[in-house]
């Protein structure tokens, strides 16, 4: 793909995630992508001199990424009979989406009841291994519960133990944990698997909604004198002095449930997560689309998607060949390179569903933190996945309210 293209590629992500503004005089105000929050620059779209006041098309006196953009989202149609001239300009307008007011007030009122009889529920499929000596220990259904419990209240263990007390008279509990306890229990590896059983459960009553996905990552940090964007993307040099883990998901579109989730140490390629994100979802439900960033870009994912009868949309490199000189060229590979370069517009419309997925990472991190407490590898693994199935939860609780669905789990344990 050349300069140009990737030009036009960048002004059909400012026309689909951007607002642009015009003026009576016939002016475009295009927000800038890499300047401060509020910069514009002025486009005049002539049709034989179009102008922009950015810096790129100054010094090469082409059309760049803000033109395009305006081209995209004004249409131009002119037809000359010799006599008379039409011009025709249509305007497109971005699409918004109404707030279901009534039905999100009566979910977020009724939340916290909802949450604890949902995760008690859900709760009831833990198999309890049996236990042949040593003291007696709690029942692991009632440690998941209660840990669960604890990263979604957002409370310290100590005055947590108020409600989980509460907990315990409406019959979620048999026995109220003493606080250490539930710290002592999030450092077990056994809890791991559990959790990411829960996670996956807890998507199936959306089985019938969810059919495009989308799939990123994103870190969690042990210091709350750091944040995550600024160790990525400002200061490279906080990704070695502090602590993270790191948290790769697939989530759907329209409810953004997470279906599956991997945890790693910080460092850790997105690339080889891909596969097993979309093989665990596949599972359980009907793929036809997965969106991700250019991170998951490569033949063999492009292949695993299409073998579960989806369609990938994961753009490509600005160096990317649809043939190679040297090696032979997946089939895959070439097919996804030609519909990317040719069917531009189609393809980002579906990209862009991978928003959706950010939409979640900050669903996820502003309802129950960005910052693991625990202070223990495994633990902070275990309260990263209780935070992702209590987000979880949280969706189910909106759809009841939204869509009118009923959660049902272990059917087959239940008859």
């Amino acid at each position: 793909m050349d300069e140009q293209q990737e030009r036009e590629q960048r002004g059909l992500v400012i026309a689909a995630t951007s607002k642009l503004q015009k003026s009576d005089d016939g002016r475009w105000f295009v927000p800038s992508q890499s300047g401060h929050r509020g910069t514009y620059y002025t486009v005049k779209t002539d049709p034989i001199k179009p102008f922009c006041s950015c810096p790129d098309f100054t010094a090469r006196q082409q059309v760049c990424k803000h033109i395009f953009a305006v081209e995209i989202v004004t249409k131009r149609e002119y037809t000359d009979d010799g006599e008379t001239q039409t011009y025709t300009e249509t305007v497109t307008v971005k699409k918004t989406y109404k707030q279901e007011w009534s039905a999100y007030n009566k979910a977020q009122t009724h939340e916290k009841e909802r949450f604890l009889s949902l995760l008690a529920e859900l709760c009831k499929g833990i198999e309890e291994a049996p236990q042949t000596f040593g003291r007696p220990r709690l029942p692991l259904a009632d440690m998941i519960f209660a840990s669960t419990f604890k990263v979604y209240s957002t409370f310290s263990g100590r005055r947590f133990i108020s409600d989980l007390r509460d907990a315990q008279n409406k019959g979620y509990l048999t026995k109220t944990p003493h606080y250490t306890s539930i710290s002592r229990y999030l450092e077990n590896p056994t809890l791991t698997p559990f959790l990411k059983q829960l996670i996956e459960v807890s998507s199936l009553p959306l089985q019938a909604v969810e059919t495009s996905f989308a799939v990123d990552s994103s870190g969690f940090t042990t210091c709350r004198f750091a944040q995550w964007v600024k160790a990525k993307y400002s200061d490279k040099k906080m990704m070695e002095r502090h602590d993270w883990i790191k948290v790769h998901l697939m989530c759907g579109t329209k409810t953004n449930v997470v279906t599956s989730v991997e945890i790693t140490e910080s460092n850790a390629n997105d690339c080889p997560q891909f596969k097993g994100l979309v093989d665990a979802t596949a599972r359980n439900f009907v793929m036809n689309e997965v969106s991700a960033d250019k991170a998951y870009l490569s033949s063999d994912n492009l292949q695993t998607v299409v073998d579960h009868h989806a369609m990938p949309y994961i753009p490509f490199k600005s160096n990317s060949v649809a043939y190679s000189s040297t090696n032979r060229t997946p089939e895959i590979w070439t097919r996804m390179f030609h519909f990317y370069s040719f069917n531009q517009e189609r393809f980002m419309q579906s990209y862009h569903k991978r928003s959706n997925v950010e939409t979640t990472f900050h669903m996820i991190k502003t309802k129950f933190g960005d910052r693991l407490r625990s202070k223990t590898r495994m633990a902070q693994v275990n309260e990263a996945l209780c935070k992702v199935l209590a987000h979880n939860l949280c969706c189910l609780i909106q759809s009841i309210y939204e869509l009118g669905i009923e959660p049902t789990f272990w059917e087959e344990t239940v008859s």
